[in-house]
């Protein structure tokens, strides 16, 4: 019946008219208990759905609810997010990802959590979980490439949030190299990707992904206040967290199919350039062999930052083995 409620609420919501009970029927070979059994489950859970005899039933109102039968009731991708796991709350959603892709998950799995209660960001950094207002993702991936190209996956990502948000909140988001999303110079979005692989193989890619949506400035510890916010926040308006879901797997699997016709990100390039925060602005490099001053001037095919130094040469910088700042702050 699982699949049948996502279907059904998909019709609904796509539907500009009434749609009658045989039509739903006929549509998804279910009988007529069935269809006012699901209708009925919607409208407990907040769907405002209009009975009209004769005329059938409209969905009048859709609610901000994020559950598993909302995601998938929007999908429209061949293999990013097919299976959905729904948590109310759970430790991470990378731990859950990662179980799951040992288990045999298929290939762009996406476990989807209300909230966390262990998140982490990058250098084992943890990442404020409250319940109703963010969304926290982990698609797991059974690439068949070698696992040195699995790093790129994190800036294919980091574009295809960046241009869910740009979409659905008219925002000018951007990117802080290599997968920090910026909303007016504050922090709206964590990316984190994990690799378990042997050296010619890998086993799965899990990439987290943390977007503060609907998070309010109380949300924030102090601290954090100075280098975060979230959609709402800067919108001035509340996001679909359901949408918001859907569009980064909608995006994610477009830029995934286009980074693994080359394995490189020459074709993703200039549209990645044209988000980064940075791009030919002056950053500051922290290198544990020294830091240094240059102007950013973008990023390779393979997603290194290309630093120019006064003296004119390029250096190339790799994520992971360092932070890349703005000259003054943050960005």
């Amino acid at each position: 019946m699982g699949t049948d409620k996502a279907d059904i609420l998909a019709l609904l919501r796509n539907s500009k008219d009434y749609v009658s009970g045989q039509q739903l029927c006929d549509r998804f070979g279910v009988s007529r208990t069935a269809v006012w059994k699901v209708i009925n489950q919607l409208k407990e859970e907040g769907y405002q759905i209009e009975s009209v005899t004769r005329k059938g039933y409209r969905l009048v109102e859709c609610p901000e609810i994020f559950s598993e039968w909302e995601i998938t009731s929007r999908l429209t991708t061949a293999w990013a997010g097919q299976k959905i796991c729904y948590y109310e709350e759970t430790g991470s959603t990378n731990i859950d990802a990662k179980r799951l892709a040992e288990e045999g998950a298929l290939h762009g799995t996406t476990v989807v959590a209300d909230k966390q209660s262990q998140g982490r960001g990058r250098r084992g950094r943890s990442w404020q979980s409250p319940s109703g207002s963010a969304v926290y993702m982990s698609i797991a991936l059974k690439p068949d490439f070698a696992p040195d190209k699995a790093s790129m996956l994190t800036l294919v990502m980091a574009l295809s949030v960046v241009e869910t948000i740009t979409e659905l909140t008219g925002l000018e988001a951007a990117i802080k190299w290599p997968n920090d999303i910026i909303v007016h110079g504050k922090k709206v979005c964590g990316i984190l990707t994990e690799m378990s692989a042997e050296p010619d193989y890998i086993h799965y890619v899990v990439i987290g992904v943390g977007i503060n949506v609907n998070n309010q400035t109380q949300d924030f510890e102090d601290e954090v206040r100075q280098i975060a916010t979230s959609l709402k926040i800067e919108a001035g308006k509340t996001i679909s967290r359901a949408a918001m879901v859907e569009r980064v797997l909608f995006y994610f699997e477009k830029n995934y199919d286009t980074f693994v016709r080359k394995l490189d990100l020459s074709e993703l390039q200039e549209v990645y350039q044209k988000y980064l925060i940075n791009l030919n602005a002056e950053v500051k490099v922290l290198d544990p062999k020294g830091e240094y001053t240059g102007i950013a001037r973008g990023i390779n095919a393979t997603g290194e930052l290309l630093v120019e130094k006064e003296d004119g040469t390029i250096e190339t910088v790799y994520a992971g083995e360092v932070s890349v700042r703005g000259l003054y702050g943050y960005v």
